[in-house]
């Protein structure tokens, strides 16, 4: 009996992390969360495949896309001229915010950045810049229902 427990517990722990290697395995990825009425949208891409999760405002989707060459070499055009690297985050503590969290992890605009304290001011429109783009990318890819 206990042998049939213990097989079982190691089937439910292999399957479920498995499960959460789709959020770990990324080269991009651009997640918003939080809020009053608290929502939760990641895209993460991996070469050419994306996956794309949103939840909240009472709505729950999951979609698997390919991303074009096209739109990976203007994504990283963006990033890199917006000085994704360089933009600085504010320190101020922000509460019941919508947080958008960027991180990337090869190529010449590696790094991580996130607006949960809010972007300093000379970065906004660079912050805003690079956040348009991942939304186009969303609009143009992921058929909502």
């Amino acid at each position: 009996m206990k042998r049939i427990i213990g097989i079982l517990f190691t089937i439910i722990v292999l399957v479920s992390c498995n499960s959460q290697k789709v959020y770990s395995d990324f080269d991009i990825s651009y997640s918003r969360n939080g809020g009053y009425a608290p929502i939760y949208e990641n895209l993460l891409i991996k070469d050419h495949n994306a996956h794309y999760s949103f939840e909240g405002q009472g709505k729950k989707f999951k979609q698997d896309f390919k991303i074009s060459e096209e739109d990976l070499k203007k994504l990283n055009k963006t990033l890199s001229q917006n000085n994704f690297r360089s933009i600085q985050e504010d320190r101020k503590k922000l509460y019941d915010n919508i947080t958008t969290s960027i991180n990337i992890k090869k190529g010449p605009n590696e790094g991580s950045k996130t607006d949960a304290s809010l972007i300093m001011p000379n970065y906004t429109t660079n912050w805003n810049n690079i956040m348009n783009a991942f939304q186009e990318i969303i609009n143009n890819n992921v058929k909502k229902q």
